[in-house]
């Protein structure tokens, strides 16, 4: 039977050096101890949204594996708020003595509301509709994308998809991936982020065609 069934998973997020490799496994034995003892720990972080190595505390909440990559979740220090952190960007770890303790009631699905995918914005949940074109359409609806997703068909094979997301930020870019072939109809803002996106696009290609 194992010999019958076969697993792949897409590519890992992950450096080819062997040295990062082994440090994120070290820091996820350090996380999960942490968690398991309610402790802190004090991390170095390269911080993608800040464009710089950021020091916080950290009071790890849980540890979460999505889409190809580890994450820890918990309280820092310097942002005085509940933040996901990709192991992955971790410059180093050491942990710390001090207890903190797990606010009530907490748990990954409210932490992340109807975000898209890990990172929920302020404000209410948007509703958003997203008509695929009838050679994507079936591709689009045979995925559990959402928890909030519903697909309806068109004549003419086209499906309009809908889900209610917490911010418009991951939506878009999945929404770009599929190219002419995704028209946002809800919201307008979206439709505008999706838009100004592609005028960027042809630009830079046209820069290239003067170029050369």
């Amino acid at each position: 039977m194992t010999r019958a069934i076969q697993i792949r998973l897409g590519p890992l997020a992950a450096t080819n050096e062997q040295a990062s490799i082994d440090a994120q496994r070290a820091y996820y034995g350090k996380l999960v101890a942490a968690i398991t003892r309610r402790k802190s720990v004090r991390i170095r972080y390269d911080s993608f949204t800040e464009r710089k190595h950021i020091n916080t505390k950290l009071s790890p909440y849980r540890l979460w594996f999505s889409r190809r990559a580890w994450y820890v979740i918990g309280r820092s220090s310097l942002h005085r708020a509940t933040r996901t952190f990709h192991l992955g960007r971790i410059v180093s770890l050491v942990s710390l003595d001090d207890g903190y303790k797990m606010p009530r009631g907490f748990s990954l699905d409210r932490h992340l509301r109807n975000a898209w995918h890990m990172i929920p914005e302020r404000g209410r949940n948007r509703k958003v509709v997203i008509r695929f074109s009838k050679l994507v359409a079936r591709n689009v609806a045979d995925v559990a994308w959402h928890k909030s997703q519903r697909v309806a068909w068109n004549d003419d094979g086209s499906m309009d998809f809908q889900v209610s997301v917490s911010g418009l930020g991951e939506i878009s870019w999945w929404i770009q991936g599929y190219g002419d072939h995704a028209q946002v109809l809800e919201p307008p803002a979206l439709r505008d982020i999706v838009v100004n996106r592609a005028k960027r696009l042809l630009a830079n290609y046209k820069r290239q065609s003067r170029s050369t």
